[in-house]
């Protein structure tokens, strides 16, 4: 990943409500996509592991799961998730070499990656595919962060952070708006689309849960698009919002898309050439 995980109480929060929301939301995709009783399944950029519990009891004792990360304090913090699973393991591995054996998962999933490695994301689903067996599928998720809604609006210090944190993303290179690129990554991969669609409802905005934006604060102060004074005064404002009587709902377009790898050896098209626009 490119930006500065901080894997602060603020966002191990984050992890907990969007693996519950994945759980309560997908579990039709996840059946799609062959997410069951005894499937192998691949998460790749598992962070701190709360979506491989769910994945766990998906797939039952006689199944087997594997969360891949490079990020030393999301490995750790997923070992400890993971730890009383015996059909659960953690590696260490980016998302375009997890050292996994080719060819073997029913799913490789990937989750709120590509969105932060705009010059990888051929390479990294092209990876995934490889990873999965003829006949399984690739599992991608990511959100438009360019048309999120928070009804009633935050105070201004925390919309000013929210742009701060795109026109910093803008400048790594990466695109806001990369949900709705997912199944067109997919086509480039050689993989055919049985579905790609936004399956979320609005959500009232959690107690204590910080978005993506205050994760990367760190990284933006270190590359001049914020000040330690600036992010005090995000930290307050957030800490306000944690004490407000009405939380804010929230509409945030969250795309899932599914690649089918065919069953059989077919040329697939090359992913080195650009993606669509």
């Amino acid at each position: 990943m490119t930006y500065g995980l901080q894997l602060d109480e603020g966002e191990l929060n984050r992890y907990r409500a969007m693996s519950a929301a994945a759980s309560e939301h997908e579990m039709d995709d996840w059946q799609l996509a062959g997410v069951c009783p005894g499937a192998s399944v691949a998460d790749v950029g598992c962070g701190p592991g709360a979506v491989l519990r769910r994945l766990s009891e998906a797939v039952g004792r006689s199944g087997q799961v594997v969360g891949v990360d490079r990020d030393p304090e999301a490995l750790r913090l997923a070992t400890v998730e993971v730890d009383d699973l015996p059909n659960a393991s953690v590696v260490s591995g980016s998302a375009q070499d997890t050292g996994l054996p080719l060819g073997t998962y029913d799913v490789v999933m990937c989750r709120h990656v590509l969105a932060h490695n705009a010059s990888d994301q051929a390479a990294i689903v092209g990876h995934l595919r490889d990873l999965t067996r003829p006949g399984g599928a690739v599992y991608l998720v990511d959100a438009d962060l360019t048309s999120g809604v928070l009804f009633p609006e935050p105070e201004p210090l925390l919309v000013e952070l929210g742009e701060r944190y795109r026109r910093y993303q803008s400048f790594l290179g990466n695109d806001g708006r990369n949900g709705a690129r997912l199944g067109g990554l997919l086509d480039l991969a050689g993989l055919y689309v049985e579905r790609f669609h936004v399956p979320n409802p609005a959500f009232r905005l959690p107690a204590r849960v910080r978005g993506p934006e205050w994760t990367a604060r760190a990284a933006m102060v270190a590359a001049g698009f914020a000040t330690s004074e600036e992010v005090r005064a995000w930290e307050a404002a957030f800490e306000r919002l944690d004490e407000a009587r009405y939380r804010p709902w929230v509409v945030l377009p969250m795309y899932v898309a599914i690649g089918r790898k065919p069953a059989r050896d077919v040329p697939i098209a090359p992913t080195s050439e650009g993606l669509p626009a």
